[in-house]
């Protein structure tokens, strides 16, 4: 019988069946992803298959529940969403439990020394060279931060040398007016914001803690956290100078070129299907106006 079924779906019905799977995938996994934002984080392609396994489920229960009922009634609606929403939900928090991150401490953080993933700097106002206040300083924490943000984040330890010798803060709490960690912290925070945007500079986390010196003496230093942003992040030095794309290239921090910034960009942070799309019918109109 239901061989004799499918034999007698038109190919019109399959083909035009698709696109609507995938497109109902796309809005149930949608609403699913905005239902529990701030508890699960996942990936628009992951939730569009989670959210057509799970109205699979659901309609499936729905079947089993009450054989007569149709596609869209209301039933049907409510427990393919429900069963998505859930689906969703585990897929999130098993993925959470098995890849979360294991937080390093200062010690380890030293010990195992910079990295892609590791940066030191010995202060964040003073160029030890000199002993004074230099702003180029400063923008070299910001394009690091910046760096970070744009590539898988990273960790930037302030007060530090080369070598993972702790220094403390001392130096450039002595350019502040009120030379405690409170302070230094607004500072550092403001630099982030006028800097890199006040999104960025939010999720940006700060501490002071102690490092161990040797023969039982420890250091105040900062540490910077910096966890992957969502969206480019660009770098301006004041108001009204051109945005800078900065990355995490090795051990390094580069400034990438226009077309470089451009391509990378559009890999790391594609568009979703529907902006891609929009932006596809864009350019058609664009291309038929002009020609």
């Amino acid at each position: 019988m239901n061989a004799v079924l499918l034999q007698g779906v038109p190919l019109w019905a399959v083909a035009a069946a698709l696109p609507i799977v995938l497109i109902v995938g796309w809005l149930l996994g949608s609403l699913a992803r905005w239902l529990l934002r701030g508890r699960a984080k996942l990936g628009m392609a992951a939730s569009i298959v989670i959210a057509i396994i799970g109205t699979s489920l659901g309609l499936f229960l729905v079947g089993w529940i009450d054989p007569k009922a149709v596609l869209w009634s209301p039933l049907a609606l409510l427990v393919s969403l429900g069963m998505t929403v859930a689906a969703v939900a585990v897929f999130a928090a098993v993925a959470a439990h098995f890849q979360k991150p294991q937080r390093e401490s200062i010690a380890e953080l030293l010990a195992a020394g910079e990295s892609d993933r590791v940066e030191f700097k010995s202060t964040a106002r003073v160029n030890l060279r000199t002993g004074q206040k230099d702003e180029r300083m400063e923008q070299v924490i910001a394009k690091t931060a910046c760096a970070f943000l744009n590539a898988d984040g990273g960790t930037l330890v302030i007060g530090v040398d080369d070598l993972g010798t702790p220094l403390g803060l001392e130096q450039d709490l002595a350019t502040m007016k009120s030379p405690d960690l409170d302070r230094y912290e607004l500072w550092l925070r403001d630099l982030l914001r006028t800097s890199l945007g006040q999104t960025a500079a939010a999720t940006v986390g700060i501490e002071f803690p102690s490092a161990p010196a040797g023969e039982g003496e420890a250091r105040t230093v900062c540490r910077l956290t910096c966890v992957p942003s969502p969206r480019p992040v660009y770098l301006r030095h004041g108001r009204g100078a051109a945005p800078e794309l900065w990355v995490r290239s090795g051990n390094s921090t580069r400034q990438l070129s226009v077309d470089e910034a451009t391509e990378y960009v559009m890999h790391r942070w594609p568009l979703s299907m529907g902006a891609t799309i929009a932006a596809q019918l864009r350019a058609a109109v664009r291309f038929s106006e002009e020609h």
